[in-house]
């Protein structure tokens, strides 16, 4: 508690995290934006409060803030906040952004190889599920008409 008092970003975010375990949701979400707003602010309570955004737990879904501090904690080095942008990016059809940030959670130890390999996998399935005669056709006539400066 004193080391919380004192501005510690890392005490300030296991506060948060006690208040969330006790349901003082209030308590929870004060204390992870305070550890968030000091300079050298902690990458779990950046991942934290992202997460408690997410769920919408007393608070309103924000989503903005929810990828603001996600992307900050991942650039800080937390390998969860890594994962979840990940799945966002899957979510929202960015699946080459997906990959990138599983590559660096893996990197970082979040995500085992077999896990990551299987993803790969699976999104390489994907990748040639989409792929037919028809759109190859059409790719091909694209590329022909932009030579010829008509697209």
């Amino acid at each position: 508690m004193r080391r919380a008092e004192a501005n510690d970003p890392i005490a300030m975010c296991e506060m948060g995290k006690q208040c969330f375990q006790e349901g003082d949701y209030e308590g929870a979400f004060k204390y992870w934006t305070k550890a968030t707003e000091l300079g050298d602010a902690d990458a779990d309570a950046h991942c934290q409060l992202a997460l408690f955004l997410y769920g919408g737990v007393e608070v309103e879904k924000d989503e903005k803030k929810k990828w603001y501090h996600l992307e900050e904690a991942s650039i800080a080095g937390h390998p969860g906040a890594r994962c979840h942008l990940a799945f966002l990016e899957l979510e929202n059809d960015r699946a080459e952004r997906a990959v990138k940030h599983w590559i660096i959670a893996a990197n970082l130890g979040c995500v085992s190889n077999e896990d990551f390999a299987a993803a790969l996998r699976a999104h390489q399935a994907a990748v040639d599920a989409t792929k037919t005669p028809q759109r190859d056709a059409l790719e091909e006539s694209r590329k022909m008409l932009a030579a010829k400066g008509y697209i």
